[in-house]
């Protein structure tokens, strides 16, 4: 069950010769896939390419119209390893992932699909997660390209250049028999345009063609002596070709006026946020046409070069608009000029900074800095520009963080995660402090308030492997979480098969919530759903005891806090050896909500009764500790000023967002904190059984009310 349903944007998947396509980046990718007869796709999702793994899972019909195989394959290593289909076959084919990350874990299979080559066109999609609003670490894809020598495209963000690009890439790779690398950040994936569409092709040749029609040629295969050989191939025979093609295709773009007596060259990606700033300097307008010359790179290795030479001949000066570091290209185009000879002065990262998200604001600062030094005409009547000052760091904003306590990313509303930790922080109380190892996946916000827990986290899937060090005899254990899409992407053999082979002694809780919740609630093996197209519901239970794991605890309710946590205690102190491995499983409660509510609303209005539970309160009854708070977390808790001149505490309060998990009640019970919470019941379309118990329950209430004010008089006299 993924994020949200793409049926609609399947459709336009089926758009032909004659028409235009309207929408997001990442889905005209995917029409330009089909459109350049691509025979085979796989991949891992996440942000921001998980919109094409999801478009693919629901275009079953369109892709076996087409012939085309697709897979959403078990980690990016798996879906790298795929391409080998067109190491000795004329296939197409492509995968998609999150990189640097995804990159990081395909790098091995990159690395022979590389040194190998291939004979069909193969390209890998990397939605590149670049900047501060980054999930990642801060890398960039262009090392992996050169360390492999695959030819890297960063294509200026268009529908129209993107989608040549992508079946000009195919040509490419088949014209160098090299994998390409085709690069998006997160900008150009989901920014919206059009482009005139193509007929989707099958392919010349399909998976069932090779099957049926093997072939083997040793040459391509990573084995001494042909392994030697693949590296002057790369150098003398698939290098030049590639940078012939590139040259006679003119994949890069010359904008702006032919001379000058400044330049800039720039990455494809950086085009839009170059002309925006631009344009605040008055040197262009919104549609490109620009007062100075530009070289766009849609193609950034390999460095062509003639073309950079040719540009750079007239100019005393030119700017490299390189976002990230180091800066391979400045340094890649100083070696070109200075072998040339030729004198333009080089500037980047001297005038813009080495690293960070190039923003039109960032690149502005920049650009003024860089004209000012070679050619201060160009802005003398320049219009007033935006305060170059990163907003940020506006006074106003300084001003406001003053005010507005910071707010931490966190667990949704009802998360079943929530109760997991905070059952930890409830031992933690009572057993110390424990060396925590974190993991990749929505169980990585525990680092944040209000748990604080976790110390490291290395990659997906790798939180128990995390904590292998640790394996030795001491007062406390180690504690490893992961999630169960980490789980199935690495962490069975990476992590608890390794534990199990060391006999580590530590704890492993593994967090089953039935999806990939965090890449976009993608269906695994572990789903409790059934999927027509995949094989679901295999448990995990049985995955951690087939490979050796004999102290395992399965927990089906995470929100019973009480449990959780004396699961927990127990698998700290038992003095059985060997890993103690806690499976905590409850539905993601946004996927849970996506598919429940709709089926809620449609039974309220035939009539059905549906009830609805609800929590709150008691603001008689609540201390205004807060103590609820710090051990949940819930967005839907918050605080409620009274209006009692006698009490100056606010007391908790649950708003509207609430779900109904019972996770604040649960907490409260188990910290033995408070009697506040309730639960109330909201029935809709009651039966008449309904009403006669609301009534009388009504009725006794205000009795006793009523006998309670009464009586009141007199014992405030006692008093």
């Amino acid at each position: 069950m993924a994020e949200r349903s793409f049926a609609r944007e399947v459709e336009d998947l089926r758009l032909g010769d004659g028409d235009t396509f309207r929408g997001e980046g990442i889905l005209a990718i995917t029409k330009a896939l089909l459109q350049s007869g691509v025979a085979y796709v796989g991949g891992y999702q996440g942000s921001p390419i998980s919109h094409l793994m999801d478009v693919l899972a629901d275009a079953k019909d369109v892709l076996d119209d087409l012939g085309v195989v697709f897979q959403s394959s078990a980690n990016e290593a798996a879906a790298a390893a795929m391409l080998s289909a067109s190491v000795m076959y004329p296939l197409r084919g492509a995968v998609a992932w999150k990189s640097t990350v995804g990159t990081n874990v395909a790098s091995d299979a990159l690395a022979n699909l590389a040194s190998g080559g291939v004979t069909g066109g193969t390209m890998i999609i990397v939605g590149e997660d670049y900047g501060e609003g980054s999930s990642i670490m801060q890398e960039r894809t262009h090392a992996f390209a050169m360390k492999s020598q695959m030819w890297l495209l960063d294509p200026r963000p268009d529908h129209e250049c993107i989608v040549n690009l992508i079946e000009k890439g195919f040509e490419l790779s088949e014209f160098s028999n090299t994998p390409v690398m085709l690069e998006v950040r997160v900008r150009a994936c989901h920014m919206h345009g059009s482009f005139a569409c193509k007929d989707n092709v099958r392919p010349a040749h399909t998976i069932k063609d090779a099957l049926n029609n093997p072939k083997r040629d040793v040459n391509r295969i990573v084995l001494p002596p042909a392994a030697y050989e693949h590296e002057q191939e790369k150098i003398k025979t698939r290098m030049p070709a590639a940078i012939g093609f590139i040259r006679d295709n003119k994949l890069n773009e010359w904008m702006g006026p032919k001379q000058g007596k400044v330049g800039i060259v720039m990455q494809g990606g950086m085009y839009n946020n170059v002309i925006r700033a631009l344009q605040y300097l008055g040197l262009s307008d919104a549609y490109g046409n620009t007062q100075i010359p530009l070289y766009v790179m849609n193609v950034t290795y390999p460095v062509i070069d003639s073309e950079v030479a040719e540009f750079c001949l007239d100019k005393e000066a030119i700017l490299i608009v390189e976002e990230g570091q180091p800066e391979y290209l400045e340094q890649a185009i100083n070696t070109v000029l200075r072998r040339k000879d030729i004198q333009a002065r080089v500037h980047g990262k001297d005038v813009l900074p080495m690293g960070g998200d190039y923003t039109a604001q960032v690149l502005l600062g920049g650009l003024r800095e860089f004209l000012e030094k070679t050619e201060p005409r160009l802005l003398g009547n320049r219009p007033p520009a935006p305060d170059a000052t990163p907003v940020l760091h506006h006074p106003a904003v300084e001003r406001l963080k003053q005010v507005v306590p910071a707010r931490p990313p966190g667990l949704c509303t009802g998360c079943p995660e929530r109760p997991i930790f905070a059952a930890m922080k409830l031992v933690e109380e009572e057993l110390g402090q424990h060396h925590i190892s974190a993991d990749i996946g929505c169980h990585l916000f525990s680092i944040l308030p209000p748990f604080n827990i976790g110390a490291t986290t290395m990659g997906f899937g790798l939180g128990p492997a995390s904590t292998s060090a640790f394996n030795v005899k001491a007062d406390k254990r180690s504690i490893a979480v992961m999630g169960d899409g980490g789980f199935w992407h690495n962490g069975l053999t990476s992590g608890i098969g390794n534990a199990v082979f060391n006999k580590h002694d530590g704890v492993f809780v593994i967090v089953d919530n039935y999806y990939t919740s965090a890449t976009g609630g993608q269906d695994i093996l572990s789903s409790r759903a059934i999927n027509k197209r995949r094989n679901t519901n295999n448990s995990i239970v049985q995955a951690v005891k087939g490979i050796g794991g004999q102290w395992v605890r399965q927990l089906d309710r995470t929100y019973d806090v009480g449990k959780m946590r004396d699961t927990l205690k127990e698998a700290l102190t038992t003095r059985e050896e060997g890993p103690k491995v806690i499976v905590a499983s409850s539905e993601c409660m946004l996927n849970k909500q996506r598919r429940v509510k709709p089926q809620m609303s449609k039974a309220i209005k035939d009539g059905v009764r549906v009830v609805k539970e609800r929590f709150g309160v008691d603001e008689d009854v609540c201390t205004g500790d807060h103590a609820c708070i710090r051990l949940s977390g819930c967005p839907s808790l918050s605080v409620k000023q009274l209006d009692d001149p006698l009490r100056d505490d606010p007391v908790a309060a649950i708003d509207n967002s609430c779900v109904g998990c019972g996770n604040c009640g649960e907490v409260s019970e188990a910290a033995v904190l408070c009697p506040s919470f309730y639960r109330a019941d909201v029935i809709h379309n009651p039966t008449r059984w309904d009403t006669f118990r609301s009534k009388v329950a009504m009725a006794v209430i205000g009795w006793l009310q009523r006998r309670r004010d009464r009586r009141r008089p007199a014992l405030e006299a006692l008093a």
